[in-house]
């Protein structure tokens, strides 16, 4: 009975506590107001990013069992997909002859963007994008469609019925969410496809495997159709047996990746590859880690900035209220009721601040979901879920703690009977207050100068890629896929039908107005590539151990123009047949790495002849290094072979204009319907937009932590107003008698101003101690910029003074103008 006594007293002391609180906030809605909009921009900014990265790191990929998950590739290599992917033997080889999986699947790495036609009756064909997998590729996920079912083994067989599952974006967006679309048949690539399901809205491909592309269908892939010949094409991806660790499946997979041959009828490309299981969401998201952890670090200082403020806010209002709580410990209040009401006061303006902090981080969320182009996975996924909810629990209740703790435990401390004998209203104890506050704004002074130095240090690495010679120019340059067909009964007769339609193709498009350019590629810069083999300066000795061989791209004459890349020798030409010398281009840097074995004059590749596997190849020019897989780090090797003597993998056609890109998009179009009516509506992509989606993450995090930053100032500008205006509000009386004896508006001012400086001053000192240290924990994130760059640091100060000066000088305004009389009479 006495303890159920003391739990409704103190029930009832708690409710009129919250009953006093919300009394007091009606009564000062401004102080209110503040004090919730501060809290939900730094509640809200912490909520939004820890989404995020409870998204990419935390939270587990939405398949089945999804830790079971391995993705099984070599270690990373210059010769681009190619040395990432295997062959349809090596597959074979490696899912029978491992023990530690329960099955294995993959994806062809090669498919390309637009690689889908639909025709709809007499309609302009539909450009899509589909991703070939082997049939068992959802079984192994765990993934079921949410109509239809997902592909068999009969599927994937040669002969088969062509079948396709459809995304849940592009059945709404084309097929109009058709409740019975499955078992319907459309012209796809010119065959009757069958659609046999519609993917459920939580699973996109894109989001996953591929961060920042649309995939709209998947079809099942006959391995061992035309695939088998074509060499490495296929990623993989395991699932553990039960009990079955991460090292016992490395070791499983090293002992049989010696057994596996890209093609098991010749021997002599057998024995080539590694297989390193790694888990699916590592290499998903893992690479991203370090980024988040300096993003969630950033939000964590915006908090405590919050944090630092809400309680130089408190102080500044438990000054003034002095006397009230003076008041009711001499009717019997304890000092921890007292403390108990303020911390009470903290809960409700945090809780309010954590309602207004998910709205916001909602908005965010939402934001960031359709921002496709940014090419970080599982965007679509992100949202406030129940371990959001949590987080936002545990800091709203961690910030009402600090910054209500600290008034709460000072007006405790101090000798309330004392300020209830003070004649003025809160004065002694707001000068007691003064020492605490600026200490606490040197905090949020120190704390954002880490902040810009941060977003200093990625801004600096962000504009050294943007400064980054990519061997191409990008801008005015725009990129669209073109339909063709080449098909012939004879090699030379589909390379011949082949070069008629793409001369054509190039000789309209470049008669538009505004057209300087035009050539055709199969693979743009910053996306796909692949490798075939490794050509060596004629009758050089090959030397041992060099496996990687240069990126393959077959191009027709005039792209290296469209484009802009720069050659030394001639371009390919027109008259480069079939029948006459087989000619090549390569980069500078695979020229270098050439001329160190062979005798060549001047060093010059040019005019030189390369032995490869089949033939040998005179190379007529060098040209740039051009970046073929990130704007960041060196460029590999590459060589270029001409359309009229290779077959490209696809056509896509780039063009250099006066004109900005977008507006030759339906000339360019029209042009190619005149030639081909199938031509489908392809998207015609600026060739801008590569630069810019392969730097979108990088941007992303920057900008992110540079919006951080600015709040991060914004509310420490607010700090040190807060105190030097408080500081000449309690100091009103000493400046109206230095004015009375002879003190000058300037002298006042400067001395407002210096304070404000000190402060300033100390903060920077501290903040520059703590960048040095923090800086060097976000080395790897940065670009030819060093963690300690003078100029990111000489900036944080200045723009730190500049904003202490302004901070400070309306204060200091106000204190010149205070009026010695009436301030003397006043006090």
């Amino acid at each position: 009975m006495e303890r159920r006594r003391r739990f409704n007293d103190y029930f009832v002391e708690c409710d009129r506590d919250v009953r006093y609180t919300l009394r007091n906030l009606r009564n000062n809605p401004g102080f209110a107001a503040v004090a919730i909009l501060v809290l939900a921009l730094g509640i809200g900014a912490n909520v939004a990013v820890f989404s995020v990265v409870n998204t990419l790191l935390l939270r587990p990929l939405p398949f089945s069992d999804s830790r079971q998950l391995v993705w099984i590739a070599p270690p990373p290599s210059k010769c681009g997909q190619s040395c990432a992917t295997y062959s349809t033997d090596a597959y074979d080889t490696f899912r029978a002859g491992t023990h530690s999986f329960q099955d294995v699947t993959g994806y062809n790495a090669f498919s390309t963007t637009d690689n889908l036609s639909l025709s709809l009756g007499s309609g302009i064909p539909i450009q899509a994008t589909s991703i070939d997998v082997i049939s068992n590729f959802f079984q192994l996920l765990g993934v079921q469609p949410a109509m239809g079912r997902a592909f068999t083994q009969d599927d994937g067989r040669n002969g088969a019925p062509a079948v396709v599952l459809l995304s849940d974006a592009w059945w709404r967006r084309q097929f109009n969410a058709d409740p019975a679309i499955v078992g319907k048949a459309f012209d796809m690539n010119g065959r009757q496809t069958t659609v046999i399901g519609v993917l459920s809205k939580s699973f996109d491909f894109g989001a996953v495997f591929s961060p920042g592309a649309r995939v709209d269908a998947i079809t099942p892939v006959d391995l061992y159709g035309p695939v088998r010949n074509e060499g490495n094409n296929f990623t993989f991806i395991g699932r553990l047996k039960p009990g079955v660790s991460l090292a016992q499946a490395q070791q499983d997979a090293a002992a049989v990746a010696p057994h596996m041959c890209n093609n098991n009828k010749y021997p002599d490309s057998c024995g080539h590859y590694e297989a390193v299981p790694v888990p699916l969401k590592d290499y998903v998201s893992g690479k991203l880690r370090r980024s988040l952890v300096v993003l969630w670090s950033a939000v964590g200082g915006i908090l405590l900035i919050a944090c630092v403020n809400l309680s130089n806010l408190l102080l500044a209002r438990a000054a003034s209220r002095s006397k009230e709580f003076a008041m009711r410990s001499a009717l019997g209040a304890t000092r921890a009721r007292i403390v108990r009401q303020l911390l009470t006061e903290s809960l409700i303006l945090s809780a309010a601040g954590a309602i207004g902090g998910l709205a916001l981080a909602a908005v965010l969320l939402g934001w960031l979901r359709v921002q496709g182009a940014i090419a970080l996975p599982l965007l679509g996924a992100l949202r406030i879920d129940g371990a959001a909810l949590g987080w936002t629990v545990l800091i709203a209740v961690f910030a009402a703690l600090l910054f209500g703790l600290v008034p709460g435990l000072r007006m405790a401390w101090g000798n309330l009977q004392e300020t209830l004998k003070d004649s003025g209203s809160g004065s002694g104890s707001g000068r007691k207050h003064e020492r605490l506050r600026s200490t606490l704004v040197v905090t949020e002074v120190a704390l954002a100068c880490v902040l810009l130095v941060g977003a200093g240090l990625l801004l600096r690495s962000f504009l050294k890629v943007l400064e980054v010679d990519l061997g191409f120019e990008p801008q005015h340059a725009a990129a669209v896929m073109v339909d063709f067909d080449n098909s012939s009964p004879t090699r030379d007769g589909a390379l011949q039908k082949q070069t008629l339609i793409l001369h054509q193709v190039l000789n309209r498009v470049s008669s538009i107005p505004g057209v300087q350019a035009a050539g055709i590629v199969d693979y743009l810069p910053l996306g796909q590539n692949r490798e075939w083999d490794t050509p060596f300066p004629k009758g050089v000795k090959f030397p041992d151990g060099l496996s990687a061989g240069p990126l393959v791209y077959v191009v027709t004459p005039g792209y290296m123009r469209a484009m802009g890349t720069g050659i030394r020798g001639r371009d390919f030409t027109w008259d480069d047949t079939p029948k006459s010398t087989n000619v090549v281009m390569i980069n500078r840097t695979y020229a270098r790495f050439l001329a160190n074995y062979a005798n060549w004059p001047g060093g010059s590749a040019v005019g030189q002849l390369l032995a490869s596997d089949k033939q040998d190849l005179l190379v007529v020019g060098v040209v740039d290094d051009v970046h073929e897989e990130g704007t960041e780090g060196d460029a590999g090797w590459q060589i270029y072979y001409p359309v009229t003597q290779n077959f490209p993998n696809a056509a896509q056609l780039v063009i250099r204009t006066t004109l900005p890109p977008a507006t030759m998009a339906t000339s360019v179009i029209t042009a190619l319907r005149e030639l081909n009516p199938k031509q489908p509506a392809a998207e015609f992509r600026p060739i801008q937009g590569l630069v810019d989606h392969a730097n979108s993450s990088r941007q992303f995090f920057m900008l992110l932590v540079a919006a951080f930053a600015a709040l991060g100032l914004l509310l420490a500008s607010l700090g040190i107003y807060g105190v030097i205006s408080y500081s000449v509000t309690q100091r009103t009386q000493e400046i109206g008698i230095r004015m009375a004896l002879g003190a000058t508006m300037a002298q006042v001012q400067r001395s407002v101003i210096v304070k404000t400086l000190r402060l300033a001053l100390t903060g920077i000192a501290v903040g520059a101690i703590a960048s040095l240290l923090v800086s060097r924990t976000i080395a790897a994130l940065l670009f030819n910029t060093a963690p300690t760059d003078p100029i990111t640091f000489a900036a944080m100060v200045l723009l730190i003074g500049i904003i202490a000066l302004l901070a400070g000088y309306i204060p200091a305004r106000r204190a010149s103008r205070i009026n010695p009389m009436v301030a003397v009479r006043n006090s």
